[in-house]
This record gives structure tokens, sequence and C-alpha cells, in this order.
């Protein structure tokens, strides 16, 4: 009975362990119920019960097993993590893995940063920024203006999310700097639309996977997620805007 027991409890930590990581990688909210309810299915259990919102995540099998709390604090961009939950989630199911075998698979996809260095990161932003620019109709004069500007302004994000774990704040304030670095390069004649530059130096900053969520999560009937995700999407965006805006005002 209390090797059963130690099963279970097992399994329940490989349930919780699989929607921590999710959520944190940026996965929907109806993505993560799913995904740990046929991973309880699998090892036996048919009668699980799992509530998650982008703060949290509560999980239970029956009344004869204590509810689990996760507490989700942090949250971030890395569908490399859910893509590696989602195979390890398809081995369960197809029994290819022990409850053992699992939970030490999830352990290291959790202790691994599967990120890309920062350095790509921020060049990354900077060749989309100039790309972004293109897109909108901006001139190819203004390429290279957006292409800077776009990357000061990502590694800004990155120092200041650092220095200071609100996210608004970071956001607010490296779109401050990419407002004021814009306005140099037209002032100096580096650059020629100022409008055309801010656009695409601010889209690796807009909140795209947070709307593309909520709105997946309002769709599956999740309004808690979806709404909060939703206001978490519009404050980041109007923090980008404020930034702006205050370059603008003067």
């Amino acid at each position: 009975m209390d090797k059963k027991q130690d099963q279970t409890f097992d399994i329940i930590e490989v349930c919780l362990l699989a929607g921590k990581i999710m959520l944190r990688g940026g996965a929907e909210t109806y993505r993560v119920e799913d995904t740990m309810m046929r991973i309880a299915a699998a090892y036996g259990i048919y009668h699980s019960h799992s509530y998650v919102t982008p703060t949290g995540i509560i999980f239970s099998i029956d009344s004869h097993h204590p509810t689990k709390l996760v507490r989700i604090v942090d949250r971030s961009t890395n569908l490399q993590k859910v893509a590696k939950v989602n195979s390890v989630s398809r081995l369960i199911s197809s029994g290819d893995l022990t409850v053992k075998e699992a939970l030490e698979q999830l352990k290291e996809i959790e202790r691994d940063a599967l990120a890309y260095p920062t350095w790509v990161q921020i060049a990354a932003a900077s060749i989309s920024s100039g790309c972004f620019l293109i897109m909108f109709q901006g001139d190819w004069t203004d390429f290279l203006p957006a292409l800077l500007t776009g990357g000061i302004g990502f590694s800004c994000l990155i120092y200041f999310h650092q220095l200071v774990e609100i996210k608004f704040f970071a956001e607010f304030l490296a779109s401050l700097i990419i407002g004021l670095i814009s306005v140099l390069f037209v002032v100096f004649n580096i650059g020629t639309e100022l409008d055309k530059i801010i656009i695409g130096s601010v889209m690796p900053l807009v909140p795209g996977l947070l709307i593309t969520n909520a709105v997946r999560d309002l769709m599956a009937g999740h309004l808690v997620s979806g709404i909060s995700k939703g206001a978490e999407a519009f404050l980041t965006a109007f923090a980008i805007g404020a930034g702006v805006a205050i370059v603008f005002s003067f």
C-alpha cells in the first residue's frame, strides 16, 4: 500500500512539474491542463482535476490524496522547453517512460537554460527591427538606424529587467530610450522617417505571444486566464506606448 501511495505521489509530482515548465515557458492554459491530465491518465489515474492560472497550478486526483498547489512567480517565452515537455508527454502516453524516468527527464528540462545567448537575442532583435521597418513601408535609408535602435532598445530591456524585477518598468524605460535614439538619428539627418524607425524598433518588445495565448484561452473557455493574460498584454503595450509618448511630448 505504501509503495502504491509513493507511486501516486510521484505521478502527481510528474504532472505538476510538466505543467510548471510549460506554463513558465509560455504555453497556453488549456494546453497545460490537457497535458497534465493526459500524463495522469497514461499512468492509470483517470479522474484527475487541474486548474491552471498564469500564476499558479492546482492539481488533484481524488479525495484520498491531498490537493497540490504550485506557485508560478516568473514567466518567459521558451517554446523549446514546451516542445520538450510535449515530447516527454507523448513518450509517457505511449508507455515508453516509467514514472521515475519521466520525473528525471522533466527535472533535467527544468534545469537546462535552453535559451539562446544574450548576444544572439540582441542580434535577432536588431535584424527584425530593420525588417519590420521595411515591412511597414519604411525607406531603406532608415534600415540601419532601425537596426541599431532596436538592438540598443532590446539590450536596455534585458539590462533593466535584471536590475528591476518589474517587467513593465523595464519595457517603459526601453521604449523611452528607443524613442530618444530615434529622435537623435533624425535630428542628425541619419534617419528620415521618425515614426517608421520607432515602430520597427519597438516591435521586438510587443507582447505577441501573450496576446495570442489570451485569445486562444478565451476561445477555449478559460476566462480567468484569458482575461489576466490580456490585461498583462495591455499593460505591456501601455508601457511601450507611454515611453514613446513621453519622447514625443518633449
